[in-house]
């Protein structure tokens, strides 16, 4: 009796543990506008739901038009009064990042939330429209685009966030400037690592370069989280399958993106890296100015674009 008590209690702790930390700012957003890529499914979804319900005009980027409407229609029917719309962006295509940039700068008249969510992880090898990993395409290269194309507007729109999605797998990541793309070698894994590590640094020499603008950035960790993000790798889907009662649901690795999009007290808190809506570490290799410099430089000439 006493050991099933104990098992009990054991498998309440680590649920609890897996939920994680909770966003507890009651900020409002009335008069703000967000922007959150692959807002349709997911941690993307549920950050979409309460920026929605704070009053913000949330607008979802998504690849698959379809489901995104579908999402904001859900947002509506729980949100009265919400203001959603959703606009078609793939982060896997220069040309649909420039052309989703083209026309949002066209209509909308502020950002005071740019949070790069959308991503790829552990799926088999493949390039981008424009000849990139697929890995470090959409989740750095396509977001570096992308924020760099509404840098400008976030900065007139100031006091400003990018919230960088980042993950804990920047810890296994290391920057191969010699075979970026991995066409001399390909392992899902460490690409994905390679990438998530590629956003820390990012948003590292991002920060420097903001100083003073009014606009800040950083990066977090949202946990181990029951997404689709898995779909393309069998081992890991049977591993979330057996341990789902231990990982986070979507609503719950939410919360870390809502913190550093709403919280208060990080109005001017700039290049740090967060995990359950706390300050986290960041692995040593994400810590190096010059190594985020050279990838900085490196991202600019892929993309064919200064960044000054």
């Amino acid at each position: 009796m006493k050991l099933g008590v104990q098992a009990l209690k054991l498998v309440l702790y680590s649920l609890k543990y897996a939920a994680g930390g909770v966003c507890l700012s009651t900020a409002r957003l009335d008069g703000k506008t967000a922007l959150i890529t692959g807002a349709n499914c997911g941690i993307g979804r549920e950050t979409a739901l309460d920026l929605a319900s704070r009053g913000a005009r949330v607008i979802l980027a998504c690849r698959d038009i379809e489901k995104g409407e579908e999402t904001a229609a859900e947002i509506r029917r729980r949100v009265g009064g919400a203001q959603v719309e959703v606009r078609e962006l793939d982060l896997a295509d220069t040309c649909s990042i420039r052309a989703f940039a083209q026309r949002f700068l066209r209509e909308v008249n502020h950002l005071h939330i740019l949070i790069n969510n959308a991503g790829v992880m552990m799926c088999p090898y493949m390039k981008t429209a424009d000849g990139f990993e697929m890995h470090l395409g959409v989740n750095h290269l396509g977001h570096f685009l992308l924020t760099y194309l509404l840098i400008g507007l976030l900065k007139r729109s100031a006091p400003a966030r990018v919230v960088v999605v980042s993950s804990l797998a920047h810890y296994f990541g290391w920057i191969r400037f010699h075979d970026l793309h991995s066409q001399g070698s390909y392992n899902s894994g460490l690409a994905y690592c390679q990438s998530k590590l590629a956003n820390v640094l990012f948003t590292r020499e991002l920060s420097h370069r903001l100083t003073g603008s009014n606009v800040t950035v950083n990066t977090l960790h949202p946990g181990t989280v029951r997404s689709e993000l898995v779909r393309h790798s069998t081992v890991m889907s049977l591993l979330f399958t057996l341990f789902s009662m231990f990982l986070k649901t979507p609503r719950e690795g939410a919360q870390t993106s809502i913190y550093c999009a709403v919280a208060e007290e990080l109005h001017s808190i700039s290049g740090k890296h967060f995990s359950d809506c706390a300050p986290a570490s960041i692995a040593p290799q994400g810590r190096c100015d010059e190594t985020a410099r050279k990838l900085w430089d490196v991202s600019c000439e892929l993309l064919g674009i200064e960044w000054d």
